[in-house]
């Protein structure tokens, strides 16, 4: 089955079509695309990951066309960051 997956570092992003097996799971697709050999920052540990923009753990079982999305942590907390731009 062909899934996508997904990850936007600070000055770089990629989004690998890949196919895998059927009832592989998320962190099995991630660790199949490479992401965490271009990207080492990555820790599966820590980093959140979702399908479709809804956050998910790394043992789902992926469906045929789903996106799999590897969050950044946050540089900044969006209520503080939004205070300072108010100034």
């Amino acid at each position: 089955m062909h899934i996508e997956v997904a990850y936007a570092a600070t000055d770089d992003q990629l989004l690998l079509r890949i196919e895998i097996a059927p009832e592989s799971t998320v962190e099995h697709a991630i660790r199949y695309s490479g992401m965490l050999d271009r990207f080492p920052e990555i820790d599966l540990t820590r980093n959140k990951v979702g399908v479709f923009g809804k956050v998910c753990r790394l043992d789902r079982v992926l469906e045929e066309s789903d996106r799999i999305e590897i969050y950044r942590g946050l540089v900044a907390d969006p209520k503080s960051a939004k205070k300072r731009a108010k100034g």
